[in-house]
């Protein structure tokens, strides 16, 4: 059984990323669109500057110029790209010195062989909101993503998760990984015990599916 890979997204302060290193997250969000949590280059840049090796940097972007996220991508070091907007499969091959996740929002009308067509490292499945692209807080109905169940696309879970659901989450989906963001917030800021409570959840989950 390979780990559960953990993100936490809208980082914005060096307090945050060391707090989720020390944790043990295995990768760290920048939001570069729109957003509360919304960061700029140059601050982004100075935070994975200090970040420990093995430590994944990915860059959020909604709608963007290629050109715009080639600049951000280049400048930040950032091994990751995840498009979080409308972004066309063939946009998506526009980057291929990168690791590509492209969002998909959970609905009825999601389907497997819609996501087969972008040929990415990983779907990623978000909760649906009308005014915002995430971040909100909300889950879906996991059971949409039922679908992704162990197929050959690495599925990223999103949306509303937090230490008390996590495990109900990954019972039912087994995911490649899950990406949390104001789960693990305290007036607006990611916190530590918060992060280490949440880690702590999935280190069980893992380690009852090792002895079962």
């Amino acid at each position: 059984m390979c780990p559960v890979r953990v993100k936490i997204c809208g980082i914005t302060t060096p307090r945050e990323a060391l707090a989720a290193v020390e944790e043990g997250v295995h990768a760290l969000g920048f939001v570069f669109a729109a957003s509360p949590r919304r960061i700029s280059p140059e601050k982004a840049a100075a935070i994975i500057k200090e970040l420990p090796p093995f430590i994944g940097k990915v860059g959020v972007f909604v709608n963007e110029e290629d050109e715009k996220v080639r600049e951000i991508a280049a400048y930040c070091r950032l091994d990751t790209l995840q498009f979080h907007g409308e972004e066309t499969a063939e946009y998506c091959r526009r980057f291929p010195t990168y690791k590509i996740i492209k969002t998909f929002l959970a609905s009825s009308s999601l389907s497997l062989e819609r996501c087969r067509e972008y040929l990415v490292s990983a779907i990623l499945l978000d909760t649906k909101y009308t005014d915002k692209k995430g971040g909100g807080g909300q889950t879906f109905n996991w059971r949409l993503a039922r679908p992704f169940y162990k197929r050959t696309i690495p599925l990223i879970l999103a949306g509303g998760l937090n230490q008390e659901n996590i495990i109900t989450a990954l019972d039912l989906l087994e995911p490649y990984g899950v990406d949390i963001s104001s789960g693990v917030e305290k007036d607006g800021l990611k916190d530590k015990h918060m992060i280490r409570a949440f880690m702590e959840q999935i280190r069980r989950w893992e380690y009852q599916q090792l002895s079962q």
